[in-house]
């Protein structure tokens, strides 16, 4: 489409798309001046809406074309200056609002990853079996690394919770409010609390085969 045929086009679009273009407009400029001297990386065409918290952003890495909704909390937190955390996101990915990652390790998103609203992500654990320490529960942060991985291509429903040392594989489905406590593989929808796999992509017979597997993972204390 040319530049006249797309001038034409916003001039009849409705006022509300106006009004959203121009706002996507500044939210680009924003993060293309002003972001993109806090973040580790982010690529070209990214956009970052306002976040409700952004903590360690020299930890983390963006690719291009991913947007980034309003009232995100992205938090890396530097335990060991030997060991740095690191949130690498991918290129073309859709996070929605009020989405939470916290790292303390590694977390890793893929390209083509999309995460829809009030979804959790987190590397990170807060001990409590030592019922006599004077720190809370809240603000104890164990040191051992739980990295997390999500695949190219997944889905994550709205209000999805990722919880530590989890590996999620590559054209993923996870149902809305999903807790997944262990590693989901490749192809797979998986849904619950705790989450169980449901399906499998089989590619000899190229068809969704149903699964009874799913058993449920340790539980932890996340970060939150």
């Amino acid at each position: 489409m040319s530049l006249l045929q797309r001038s034409v086009k916003l001039v009849r679009s409705p006022w509300q798309d106006k009004i959203n273009r121009a706002h996507s407009f500044f939210v680009g400029l924003k993060t293309a001046v002003y972001y993109r001297h806090l973040f580790a990386e982010i690529g070209k065409g990214s956009l970052l809406y306002k976040p409700r918290l952004l903590s360690g952003p020299q930890f983390v890495h963006i690719g291009a074309g991913t947007l980034i909704r309003g009232g995100a909390r992205i938090e890396a937190i530097l335990i060991d200056p030997e060991r740095p955390p690191r949130i690498e996101i991918g290129s073309n990915v859709n996070i929605e609002q009020n989405v939470h990652i916290v790292c303390t390790s590694s977390i890793r998103i893929g390209n083509n990853v999309s995460i829809t609203g009030n979804c959790s992500i987190t590397d990170t654990t807060h001990p409590f079996l030592d019922v006599e320490n004077p720190v809370k529960i809240g603000a104890r942060i164990d040191p051992t690394p739980a990295p997390v991985e999500i695949g190219d291509d997944t889905f994550m429903g709205i209000g999805c919770v990722v919880l530590p040392g989890v590996r999620i594989g590559k054209s993923c489905v996870l149902g809305a409010n999903s807790t997944v406590t262990r590693d989901i593989p490749d192809y797979s929808v998986a849904a619950g609390n705790p989450s169980r796999i449901l399906r499998r992509y089989d590619f000899p017979s190229r068809s969704w085969i149903k699964s009874d597997s799913g058993e449920a993972g340790n539980a932890v204390v996340p970060g939150n």
